[in-house]
Order: C-alpha cells, then sequence, then structure tokens
C-alpha cells in the first residue's frame, strides 16, 4: 500500500515534468522554426502522463541531472564534434525518387527498395558539415518517406525481400567505430558537469532510428523471417554502440533492444548474456560505460516479467551483478534505475531480502556521503517491500548502520537516516521487533540529541525518540536506565586510566635519562598533552547530562512531514560550476523519445 502510494506521487511528479517540457519545447520550436528549417520533424509516439505504465522502470536522464551554482566557472576544453568516425561512402549523389504514395500499388515495393539502397549511402557531418547539402536534403526526404511508409503500412506490404534491405540500411549507417570517450575516465569524470558529445549526423541517424522502431512495430512484422538477418552478431553490434557519448542515440538504442528482446524469444539468453559481460568489464576492469543506465532500464522491464519461481540464473544475476554494480565511483548515473532492479527481485521472491541488504551493507560506502544517502534512500525501498520474518534475520546490522547514519557528521546522511521514523511501516516492523531496535538506537540517539553541530538532526533525533518512548515507555525507560550505568562505569574507567598514566609520568620524571629524552621532545608540552587527556576524558562525561526527561523530549520533538514535504535528497553543492553548453542544452530540449517508458517483457519459456 505504502508503495503503491510512492508510485502514484511519483508517477504525479513525471507527469507534471513532462507538461512543463513539453509547453518549454513547443515554445522553443515556435522561437526557432525559421532558423531550424533544416532539421528534420520526427513524429513519435505521444504518451501522456496518464498513459505512463504503473510498473515502467525509471526513465534515463537525457541531459545533466543537476545545475550547481555558487562557485568559480571552470573554462571549457575543446570539444569533439562527433562521437563516432563513419564509413563515408564514395560515391554520394543521389537522386530524388518519386514518392511512394503516388506509384502505383504494384511498383510500391521496387521503389521503397530503392529508397531502402539509396538511403545506404553515409555523409560526412562531422569534418565537413556543409558538403553535399542537396544530397544530404534528399536522403532526409527518402528516410522521412520511409518512417511515414512503414508507419502506414497496410497488411501484407511487408514481403520477405524487404527484410534483408531494411535491416542492411540500419547496419549500414549505425554500426561504426566508436571514438575513444571525449571526458575524462576514472576519479576525475563527474556525470554531472561532463557535457556528453553530440553526434554530428543526427540529422540522419534519429531517422534511421525512427525508421527501424516503426519496422519492428508494424503489425506485419515476421520475426521468423527477420531472425535469419537480426542474428547474434547485429545483437553485439547494436549493444557496442550503447557506448555512444550522445543520450540521444543510447535513448534510441534502448527502446530498439527492448523490442528485440520482445519479438525474438530465441535470442533473450544471448542478450542477457551480453549485457552481463558488459557490465562485469564496467564492475572489474575500467569501470567507464555511457549505456548503463539505460542497460539497466532494459533489465528493469525484463525482471519485471520473470516467471515465478526465479531460475538461479536470474539470482546469480541480482548477487553477482546488480550487488556490485553498487561499489563503482559514477553510481550516481544509473542509481534509480539499479534501484529499481533489486526492488524488483525482492518483490517477486522475498527470501532475496536477506543477501540483498547484506551485500549493500558490504558495499556500504564509508567516506562518500552523497553516495551513502543514495544507499539510504534505496534500502528504504527495500524496506517498503520486506517481509516481517525477513525484517527479523536483518535487523540487527541493518540498525547498526542506520545507528552509524545517524551519527554522521555530514548532516544530510543524518538527516536522510532519521526520515526513516516517517516511514509507518518501517516503524510497525520497528515496534513489533522494539525489543532489539530499541537498545540499539537509543545510545546513538541520546549522545547525537546533546552532540550534533546541526539543530535540524537535532529535533528529529527528539522525534526519534519521542517516538521510541510512546512505542514502548517501560523498555524506553530501562535504555535510559541501562545508558546512564553505561556512562558512569566509563566515567570511572577513564578517572582509572587518568590515574594509570599518572602514575607512568611520575615514575617517567624519577628516570635519571627524563631530562635528555625530554630534550628530543622540546617542541612539545608535555602538560598541554596531559591537559587535553583530561579534558577529552573525565571531563567530557561531566559535561554530557546522562538524564532525558519526558518533558525535554516532548518539547524538542519535531514533526518530519511539518518540515519537509517532498523529500529530495542527493547532493546539492559543488565547489565549482561548468557552463551549460547551448548548442549541447537546445539540441537534448528538442529530442523527444520514441517511447519514454518501457513496458513489461512478458516471460516464456524460453527465457
Amino acid at each position: 500500500m505504502l508503495r503503491s502510494k510512492k508510485k502514484d506521487k511519483e508517477n504525479g511528479k513525471s507527469e507534471k515534468k513532462d507538461k512543463e517540457k513539453d509547453k518549454k519545447s513547443m515554445k522553443d520550436d515556435g522561437a526557432g522554426s525559421s532558423k531550424a528549417s533544416t532539421i528534420p520533424t520526427i513524429r513519435t509516439e505521444d504518451v501522456g502522463g496518464d498513459m505512463i505504465p504503473a510498473d515502467a522502470p525509471p526513465p534515463t536522464n537525457i541531459g545533466r541531472t543537476n545545475t550547481y551554482g555558487g562557485g568559480p566557472v571552470i573554462p571549457r576544453r575543446e570539444r569533439r564534434q562527433s562521437s563516432s568516425m563513419f564509413n563515408i561512402s564514395q560515391n554520394r549523389e543521389l537522386q530524388r525518387l518519386p514518392a511512394i504514395k503516388d506509384a502505383d500499388p504494384s511498383e510500391r515495393e521496387t521503389l521503397f527498395i530503392q529508397k531502402l539502397r539509396q538511403c545506404c549511402v553515409v555523409f560526412d557531418f562531422a569534418n565537413d558539415a556543409l558538403s553535399d547539402l542537396k544530397f544530404k536534403e534528399v536522403k532526409r526526404a527518402a528516410l522521412n518517406e520511409l518512417v511515414d511508409h512503414v508507419s502506414g503500412a497496410p497488411k501484407g506490404s511487408l514481403s520477405d525481400a524487404v527484410y534483408p534491405e531494411a535491416i542492411g540500411m540500419f547496419s549500414t549507417n549505425l554500426f561504426r567505430p566508436l571514438s575513444p570517450p571525449t571526458n575524462p575516465i576514472g576519479a576525475e569524470f563527474d556525470p554531472d558537469e561532463d557535457e556528453p558529445t553530440l553526434e554530428a549526423a543526427w540529422p540522419h541517424l534519429q531517422l534511421v532510428y525512427e525508421f527501424f522502431l516503426r519496422f519492428l512495430e508494424c503489425p506485419d512484422f515476421q520475426s521468423q523471417v527477420a531472425k535469419r538477418y537480426i542474428d547474434q552478431n547485429f545483437i553485439l553490434r547494436l549493444l557496442m554502440i550503447m557506448d555512444s557519448e550522445d543520450p540521444r542515440e543510447r535513448d534510441f538504442l534502448k527502446t530498439t533492444l527492448h523490442r528485440i528482446y520482445g519479438k525474438f524469444l530465441g535470442h533473450r539468453a544471448y542478450i542477457r548474456k551480453q549485457i552481463n559481460n558488459i557490465f562485469y568489464s564496467f564492475i572489474y576492469e575500467t569501470e567507464r560505460h555511457n549505456g548503463i543506465a539505460e542497460l539497466l532500464e532494459i533489465l528493469g522491464s525484463i525482471i519485471n516479467g520473470f516467471a515465478l519461481p526465479l531460475k538461479e540464473e536470474h539470482k546469480t544475476f541480482l548477487l553477482r551483478v546488480l550487488l556490485p554494480l553498487h561499489k563503482v565511483k559514477s553510481l550516481s548515473v544509473y542509481h534509480p534505475q539499479l534501484a529499481y532492479c533489486v526492488v524488483q527481485f525482492i518483490e517477486k521472491d522475498s527470501s532475496l531480502t536477506e543477501p540483498v541488504i547484506s551485500g549493500m551493507l558490504r558495499f556500504w560506502p564509508k567516506q562518500h556521503s552523497p553516495k551513502e544517502v543514495m544507499f539510504l534512500n534505496e534500502l528504504e525501498e527495500v524496506l517498503d517491500v520486506i517481509e516481517p520474518n525477513e525484517f527479523q534475520k536483518i535487523m540487527t546490522p541493518l540498525f547498526s548502520q542506520i545507528a552509524r547514519c545517524v551519527s554522521s557528521p555530514h548532516f544530510q546522511v543524518a538527516e536522510r537516516a532519521l526520515y526513516y521514523w516517517n516511514n509507518e511501516y518501517v516503524m510497525s516492523l520497528v515496534a513489533d521487533n522494539a525489543r532489539v531496535i530499541i537498545p540499539i538506537m537509543f545510545p546513538v540517539l541520546f549522545k547525537n540529541s546533546k552532540s550534533h553541530w546541526n539543530k535540524t538532526i537535532h529535533g528529529l533525533i527528539y522525534n526519534a525518540l519521542k517516538m521510541f518512548m510512546e512505542m514502548n515507555q517501560k523498555l524506553f525507560d530501562e535504555c535510559s536506565q541501562a545508558y546512564q550505568k553505561d556512562r558512569v562505569q566509563e566515567k570511572t574507567l577513564n578517572e582509572e586510566k587518568e590515574r594509570i598514566w599518572n602514575n607512568i609520568e611520575k615514575q617517567a620524571m624519577g628516570n635519571p635519562q627524563y631530562v635528555e629524552v625530554k630534550a628530543l621532545f622540546a617542541r612539545f608540552n608535555p602538560d598541554e598533552i596531559i591537559s587535553s587527556r583530561q579534558q577529552n576524558g573525565v571531563d567530557e562525561n561531566m559535561k554530557t547530562s546522562t538524564v532525558l526527561s519526558k518533558d525535554e523530549i516532548l518539547k524538542n520533538a519535531v514533526g518530519v512531514s511539518s518540515m519537509k514535504n517532498d523529500m529530495d535528497f542527493g547532493p546539492n553543492h559543488k565547489q565549482s560550476d561548468f557552463p551549460p553548453d547551448e548548442q549541447t542544452t537546445r539540441a537534448l530540449g528538442e529530442y523527444k523519445r520514441h517511447d519514454p517508458f518501457l513496458k513489461k517483457v512478458t516471460s516464456t519459456d524460453e527465457q
């Protein structure tokens, strides 16, 4: 129930964003129509907010996810114009052929094939964008006509002779070697600041992708005929260009691969195997691939359709591929899609909860606070679908980690962990297992209620203490008394340590060589060291009160919902800011997805 509400809320947000984006793009199109007459117009599917599939994986971002400000502006370096190297055709002179719709019905197929062959001519957009403008326009018009013809093709119009020509045209235009990455590799790569390198040949490539998708979606499409040409080599080459730096191309590739997976049952196992190989290379070798988010989005729709019970192959994929993906530095690029896949597995098989949470705890970041916030976000999604009996198996290590997060000096990490107390289902699980969880959390909450530097955290901690007190007053009092007793014992132990140190220091001063040794450490003042040790030891316990009254808790507790209605956690500040590239921003803003949301792929026995 809670999860469905959360999905509805997220769908509402995405619907609102899509509408705002549509309005903005319409406004931009109207303003710049006179200048952009050579840009092809693509008639794509319109999917409104009310048509969003309830089980669709979160879509991959096309542009930069965040815009930061406040820091010094860093000048941009020289950028390459194209993300790949095409095999340019020698003979590029094209003649405009008659329109297919005006031709005699008996001649339409022949003319259709002629236009497909004509579109196999590849032009140079990167080195000389102004060359062959007349012939480029002929090809663009032919591609637009092919898209229209396939979209409205009557049943029986796709004969066997069309398949090799259509698939060959797609292969000739799309399959090419990709250039080395423009953006830095490794720790220097920042997905939020490094602009993608856009494909210079996109005016033609977009139409080729659009044609091929319409071809695959045609009601008359026969997969038995097409599988002679869409073989394993074709799929492997398709996956290779998934590393393209242009996010628009990756979006089309994602949809294309999704359609192929759904229509060609015999290729499903091979596609999953090759995607696994890409992930293994990404995790353990390169830590660099541009299409990880898109591949995970495809897998999200595939996992959604897995038949029950899950096969061992799929469980192995979860434990050996999806979980290790959490440790890569660039997790923020693909985390929404990764979290969706993990939660889908747990919803289908609750017995996977323990290994999943144990794996997340094993890969938990130690020094990267924004990444820690992402882990906390994903962990709450897992807890939303966890079964009570599975929760009991992992609650001790789980809340030990949450306790460490509450103690974090980074206020966003502590804040995100404390927002768990606003989750009704999580709190119901805590109430059922209060005897185990409250003793783990109470010392941390009490200590940080006095010592944490951020006042907002104080209010959230008192809110958590208030909920524990209302949950089980007797246990709360027992924990409070135990905490006071532990602090007294700690104070006694520190006093004993101090007494021993004083004895050691007195004995050292009585040593004949004390003066010589002291001269070696002349720059250190032993009196300051002793004073500092005493202040950090015994005196620290005297400063912090070990008594927490009910009135104090009720007075300082702050309702989480009243403080923040929309929990949007993540890094919100950068030390520097790259100015956005206007041409790149405009090109990505004008792009419209063919299929904004991937639908569930129905499982079959061939999986």
